[in-house]
C-alpha cells in the first residue's frame, strides 16, 4: 500500500456496523463494513452522476456507457467475463439511475480477489470499440420500443416529462430514439472521462471483509486512476415543480393508467421520516388508507399504491392506480377524499403505531444482506456524508409525531401542486382543474 494513502476510520453509533473508510492517493474514497458472520461479500464502483447531469443531447449518455463497459475491455472479451464471472458463482450486475450508476458484483469470500479484478476492469478499462457503439444503439433502441409498449412505465414517463418540465429530470434515463441513434465513439469516451473520476466515484464493500487488505487490493487495481480532486460534473439546480393534467388516449389498453402527484422533501431533509410515515399510512402497503378504501372496500382496482421519489434537491410523492375507463373517476375521487382526511383529522395512534413497525421492519430487514449493507454504504456517503445505525434510524422513526404528519400532510397536498396524468383508453373523457380538491 502507497504510504501516501490517507485514512480515516468511520466509527458508527451503532456497535452493530464496522464501517471504515479510506481516501486513495488519487482521490477515491474506499468504504467497507465487516460483517464476519457472512459468507459474501458485495462489492459496487458508484458514479455520483446520473441522467439528470447530462445535457438534453446527451440524454441517454450515462445509460449507454453502463451498458457499454460490458462489451469488453483491453484485457477481456464480453463473453470472458460471462465465463469468468460464473467460474466464481458470481453476481455481476449493473444499473443507471436519475443521480448514479453502479457497477456490483456478489461473491462467496473466498473469490472477492478475482470480483476485484473483474470489476475494476470492467469500470477501468473499456474499448468501447465502435462496432460494438453501433450494434448496442440497436438494443438501446429496441429497449426503447419495449418501455414504451409497457403502459406502466408510460404512464410514469409522461408524468415525469410535463412534472418537470424542460429539465433533464424529467427525461428518460434510456434517453430517446434521436439521441441515442446519435452517439459516437468521441461522444462515449469524453462522456466517460468526464463522469468516471476518482472524485466522482466511491468504491464500496460489505461482507466478510477485512478493510485494510481489502483497501491494498484496491489501491493496487485503481492506481492507474488519474487523480481528480474535486472534479465532479456541474449539478444543475433543483427544478420548478409544474402542475399539469395529461390525458393521453391509448386505445389498445384495457386499463386506464393513473398518476396523480405533487412535489415532496428532498432525500436528505430533516422532516423525511415524517413522510415516509405519511406515505406509509397513506398508500404504501395493505393496511394503508387507499389500498383499504379503493381495492378492499370498493373492489375498484387491482394495483393501487403512493410512493416517494426523493432526490438530491427536491422530489415527489405520486399515487399510482390501475383500473376501468368507467371507474376513473371515482378513484380519482376516493384518492383526493384521503388526502383530505389526512389533512382534516390527526391519524390514530394505532395507525402511526403499525407504520412506524412497518418502516423500522422494512429498513432492518432491508440491510440483512451484504449488498443491501454495499448499497447502503454508498448512498449515505453520496446523500448525507455520514452513516446511521439502526439506533439512530429508529430514534428519528419513534420521535415523529401525529401532528408532524397532519401538518406535513397540510404542507405537501395541496390541490394548486397536483399534476395528473391520465394513460389508457380515454375516450372523450375530460378533467377540470377545478373538480381536484383535497
Amino acid at each position: 500500500m502507497s504510504v501516501s494513502l490517507t485514512e480515516a476510520a468511520q466509527s458508527a453509533t451503532s456497535p452493530a456496523r464496522d464501517i471504515r473508510s479510506t481516501t486513495l492517493a488519487n482521490g477515491l474514497l474506499v468504504l467497507t463494513e465487516q460483517m464476519p458472520h457472512m459468507r459474501s461479500v458485495s462489492m459496487g464502483v458508484w458514479v455520483d452522476s446520473g441522467s439528470r447531469d447530462e445535457t438534453a443531447e446527451l440524454n441517454g449518455i450515462s445509460h449507454f456507457i453502463e451498458h457499454m463497459v460490458f462489451k469488453g475491455t483491453t484485457t477481456r472479451t464480453a463473453q470472458q467475463f460471462a465465463r469468468e464471472v460464473d467460474g466464481i458463482g458470481g453476481n455481476l450486475d449493473a444499473f443507471t439511475g436519475k443521480e448514479t450508476v453502479c457497477f456490483n458484483i456478489k461473491v462467496l469470500d473466498e473469490n472477492y480477489g478475482a470480483a476485484l479484478d473483474l470489476l475494476s476492469d470492467l469500470v477501468l478499462h473499456p474499448t468501447f470499440a465502435a462496432e460494438d457503439i453501433a450494434r448496442e444503439q440497436g438494443v438501446i433502441l429496441e429497449e426503447i420500443k419495449m418501455d414504451e409498449d409497457n403502459p406502466d412505465y408510460l404512464v410514469h414517463e409522461l408524468f415525469s416529462q410535463k412534472f418537470w418540465k424542460g429539465d433533464a429530470l424529467g427525461r428518460p434515463i434510456l434517453g430517446t430514439v434521436a439521441t441515442v441513434s446519435s452517439f459516437d465513439q468521441a461522444t462515449v469516451l469524453n462522456a466517460y472521462a468526464d463522469r468516471f473520476t476518482s472524485a466522482n466515484m466511491v468504491f464500496t464493500a460489505a461482507g466478510n471483509i477485512d478493510h485494510d487488505r481489502f483497501v491494498a487490493a484496491v489501491e493496487q487495481h485503481f492506481a492507474s486512476l488519474a487523480a481528480s480532486y474535486g472534479a465532479k460534473p456541474a449539478r444543475t439546480p433543483a427544478p420548478t415543480a409544474y402542475p399539469h393534467i395529461t390525458l393521453r388516449n391509448k386505445k389498445s389498453l384495457q386499463q386506464v393508467q393513473l398518476c396523480l402527484a405533487m412535489p415532496s422533501l428532498a432525500v436528505a431533509d430533516p422532516r423525511r421520516y415524517t413522510a415516509y410515515l405519511l406515505n406509509t399510512i397513506f398508500g404504501s402497503g395493505m393496511s394503508s388508507r387507499l389500498f383499504q378504501a379503493i381495492r378492499e372496500e370498493r373492489g375498484l382496482a387491482y394495483s393501487i399504491y403512493s410512493e416517494m421519489n426523493p432526490f438530491r434537491d427536491t422530489g415527489s410523492i405520486a399515487v399510482y392506480a390501475g383500473c376501468a375507463v368507467d371507474r376513473t373517476r371515482e378513484v380519482l375521487d376516493l384518492t383526493l377524499a384521503e388526502m383530505a382526511r389526512v389533512k382534516a383529522e390527526l391519524v390514530t395512534d394505532e395507525e402511526l403505531t403499525r407504520a412506524k413497525n412497518q418502516l423500522k421492519g422494512n429498513m432492518v430487514l432491508g440491510l440483512e444482506s451484504s449488498s443491501a449493507r454495499m448499497s447502503s454504504l454508498a448512498r449515505q456517503q453520496m446523500y448525507f456524508g455520514r452513516f446511521f445505525s439502526v439506533d439512530d434510524i429508529t430514534a428519528e422513526v419513534e420521535r415523529v409525531s401525529r401532528e408532524d404528519v397532519q401538518e406535513l400532510a397540510r404542507e405537501l397536498f395541496q390541490p394548486e401542486k397536483l399534476a395528473l396524468t391520465l394513460l389508457g383508453n380515454l375516450g372523450s373523457m375530460k378533467v377540470e382543474r377545478s373538480t381536484l380538491v383535497c
